[in-house]
């Protein structure tokens, strides 16, 4: 018995230093991602850096059709992360960088309507004058058509193609400033990708095709839906989809907590899951793109922008992932020194960069609820690209694909958007699903899980 109680103990002893080193080692992952919300704030706060961010604005208050995309954009930043002195100005000037979007009246609209689709009438049986949404490119209306369904109908802007092509040529300039504000990234990653988000958008065609494709994916989801297109009234300029009567992200934030986690998670589950559980993704997060039905359920629109990775790719991330949780530093240097992205491995030690990862992505690493506010999303953003700290310096030698830029992108604006909800989760549980095959730990994760237990037994019968 003495042996045994003796094992016992050492058993318990072991144990408990096994839970002590996971607590403390939660703890540096909690410090290294939002700890140093401080430091992101001094670096925005900076004159230079305060300076250059003005200069942004006024930049892209140059450009035309492009302006409203690229405000969109910027707008993941928390403004409490510039100087109180300075809010209000930069405020007020990112609110009209956003809102620029062309004042197009309505029988201009018509025309481009009738030129695409032929006589108004002949396609719809009412159509409302008064847009119900303006897009970076183009306007939403509501219509009627003759077999009585109610549609949203999304307009380009009579002009826009021709602004957004001067817009692509002009984002050197925008490259300048980028590289003045964070000068630990590669500006010419940053600026080949908006120009190539900005050019897919032109072209609604493409648009229909990736709605079509996830309106199908997604048919009888419990929690989100994805309104079909109508492709016999939809072409290069005119997308005609589904209607579907919900609530904007404006009066979302104002619901209860509990219902802003409920769409928080969903939101997560679209935008992050889709790159890790279906290799393919939405690369557009933004308020404007999500409505809260009165069931509950989130519609999703807009997909100009959408993204199919190599398999390998994704994998790539997950184990990444994995090495990051574990404290596997060394195996997480060699892994990405393998793959090409690591230029220079021996420059750095593997816990700085677990240390370097929990800053960007601790959300993937917190096995706690944590509440995703705009300091904490921004503060991540800053951690990612901002890397002038001595031990990060050589991270900036990283030689990410586009492909892992576009992913880390999105998943940067989904946090920004958990950030304006204030919502609250344990997103490394969730998470665990997708990277690790992990049992859903959410009820709404096991009722999706059900629904696609249904939908693939219903396909192998098929």
């Amino acid at each position: 018995m003495t042996n045994v109680r003796q094992g016992r103990v050492r058993r318990g002893a072991t144990l408990g230093r096994l839970a002590a080193r996971e607590a403390a080692r939660q703890a540096r992952v909690r410090m290294a991602m939002l700890g140093r919300s401080d430091r992101a704030r001094d670096v925005l706060a900076e004159r230079s850096t305060l300076a250059a961010a003005e200069q942004i604005v006024d930049v892209l208050g140059h450009l035309k059709g492009g302006a409203m995309k690229l405000g969109q954009m910027l707008s993941v930043l928390d403004l409490d992360m510039i100087p109180e002195s300075h809010r209000d100005v930069f405020r007020q000037r990112l609110a009209s960088l956003r809102d620029q979007a062309p004042k197009v009246p309505f029988p201009a609209m018509r025309g481009l309507i009738e030129d695409e689709l032929g006589p108004l009438d002949t396609v719809f049986a009412s159509f409302e004058p008064t847009p119900i949404a303006a897009a970076s490119i183009g306007q939403v209306y509501r219509g009627t058509l003759h077999d009585g369904r109610v549609v949203a109908v999304k307009v380009q802007y009579p002009g826009i193609e021709t602004a957004i092509r001067s817009d692509i040529r002009n984002l050197a300039l925008f490259a300048k400033m980028w590289k003045s504000l964070w000068p630990g990234i590669d500006s010419s990653g940053i600026v080949s990708e908006l120009a190539t988000t900005l050019e897919n958008e032109l072209d609604y065609r493409l648009e229909a095709r990736n709605q079509h494709h996830l309106a199908g994916a997604y048919r009888g989801h419990p929690f989100i839906v994805i309104p079909d297109v109508i492709p016999e009234h939809s072409t290069h300029r005119v997308l005609t989809t589904e209607y579907f009567d919900g609530v904007g992200f404006d009066e979302i934030r104002q619901r209860s907590a509990a219902e802003r986690d409920h769409v928080g998670e969903l939101v997560f589950r679209f935008y992050v899951g889709s790159i890790f559980d279906r290799a393919e993704f939405c690369g557009d997060p933004h308020p404007g793109n999500i409505l809260l039905g009165a069931d509950g359920r989130l519609c999703i629109v807009d997909f100009g922008l959408y993204i199919h990775m190599d398999p390998a790719r994704v994998e790539l991330e997950k184990q990444t992932l994995r090495f990051a949780q574990a404290g596997a530093g060394d195996d997480l240097l060699d892994l990405l020194a393998e793959n090409g992205i690591l230029t220079d491995p021996s420059s750095v030690s593997g816990e700085q960069f677990v240390d370097y990862i929990a800053s960007a992505a601790g959300w993937h690493l917190i096995d706690d609820e944590l509440t995703i506010t705009p300091e904490v999303a921004t503060s991540a953003v800053v951690n990612a690209i901002d890397i002038r700290e001595p031990q990060f310096r050589s991270i900036r030698k990283q030689n990410l694909p586009p492909e892992h830029v576009m992913s880390r992108r999105t998943e940067f604006f989904t946090f920004g958007l958990l950030g304006q909800l204030a919502a609250t989760n344990n997103w490394h549980r969730i998470s665990e699903e997708w990277v690790d095959g992990a049992t859903p730990a959410t009820e709404i994760g096991r009722r999706i899980a059900e629904w696609e237990n249904a939908r693939d037994g219903r396909s192998g019968r098929d």
